[in-house]
């Protein structure tokens, strides 16, 4: 395992990180707790140092916290992000909404030590708010609180969730010097933290943890047209309409310019987003040890060729997720 910097913090992150909200089984549906346990057991066993969660994932927070704190007890040190829901529960972030609705400091602490609670924990490495909107800088008590929680030594570093497909909704947040790392959405089909936010982190020293790789499921190859999933299953709504059918045509067109097999895609996939310079991490959901060992074993640091890029390039995908 490989390992970048997180911005310029001072924390080494491992190339492959851990996205545990599919294991808290909160819209995830199918995980097992002795599964999930030891897909991170793993993990950590094959370099894998950091771990994303949230106060909404569930159990999530729970078995995460139980993992670390037996590596701990061995001297193995890892580290363990966690995020804070907006106070209103709304997601993404709406434009005119007061941070005083969403992110209000009493809030922040008193999400933060239920989430130290769950996880027996006495710090998270990172603390991230769930959504964001550059319309809350320079207003409410958040900035203040995160400040006193970090000189309290009950975090260490702060950063934000970006709205899903809305890389542009915490460019300024980064130019601003507040933030010590973003989590976005970047994938082969969607590109557009390459327009200004990843620019905007490389400028300024912000790290980047890039969520959904893997399009849920979408660059995998598994995906087919006829594709369902169970009532509560995050996918069902992701996947909705024609979906599963569009995804399908466009991962035939991918790996045909490729030239590669449905099996190699999600290590291409994976490969494409560690491409990135502004990158740190890339955090695919894993709930098995077959799922881990396979997504760990990329970050050997193999790149990707020039032409590969360049092909992925012309997959980027502009889709409508709202409608």
């Amino acid at each position: 395992m490989r390992y970048r910097a997180l911005g310029r913090s001072g924390v080494e992150v491992s190339e492959v990180g851990y996205g545990a909200w599919g294991i808290g089984a909160s819209s995830w549906v199918g995980a097992r707790e002795e599964d999930s346990l030891a897909a991170l057991h793993r993990a950590v066993d094959l370099g894998v140092n950091f771990v994303d969660t949230a106060r909404g994932y569930g159990e999530s927070e729970r078995l995460v916290g139980q993992v670390v704190r037996e590596r701990a007890a061995n001297g193995e040190r890892v580290l363990v992000a966690t995020k804070v829901p907006p106070l209103n529960g709304q997601w993404p972030a709406r434009r005119g909404v007061d941070p005083a609705e969403t992110f209000p400091g009493a809030h922040v602490r008193e999400s933060l030590h239920a989430s130290l609670a769950a996880a027996g924990l006495e710090r998270f490495d990172l603390v991230q708010f769930h959504v964001w909107s550059d319309e809350w800088l320079g207003r409410g008590d958040w900035l203040e609180t995160v400040q006193e929680l970090k000189q309290e030594g009950l975090i260490g570093l702060f950063g934000v969730s970006v709205n899903d497909h809305e890389p542009h909704s915490a460019v300024e947040l980064v130019r601003s010097g507040a933030v010590d790392a973003v989590q976005v959405i970047f994938n082969v089909f969607d590109q557009s933290p390459l327009d200004e936010l990843f620019p905007a982190c490389q400028e300024h020293g912000v790290g980047v943890i890039v969520r959904v790789a893997l399009d849920e499921g979408g660059l995998t190859g598994r995906i087919t047209a006829d594709s369902t999933f169970p009532e509560g299953d995050f996918r069902r709504r992701y996947f909705r309409g024609d979906r599963p059918a569009q995804v399908a045509r466009r991962v035939a067109a991918l790996t045909a310019d490729l030239g590669i097999g449905d099996e190699q895609l999600a290590e291409t996939a994976l490969r494409f987003v560690l491409s990135s310079p502004a990158v740190s991490t890339v955090i695919p959901g894993m709930r098995s040890v077959r799922n881990v060992e396979r997504n760990a074993a990329v970050g050997d640091g193999v790149p990707l060729t020039e032409e590969q890029l360049k092909v992925l390039a012309g997959h980027r995908w502009e889709r409508n997720f709202y409608s």
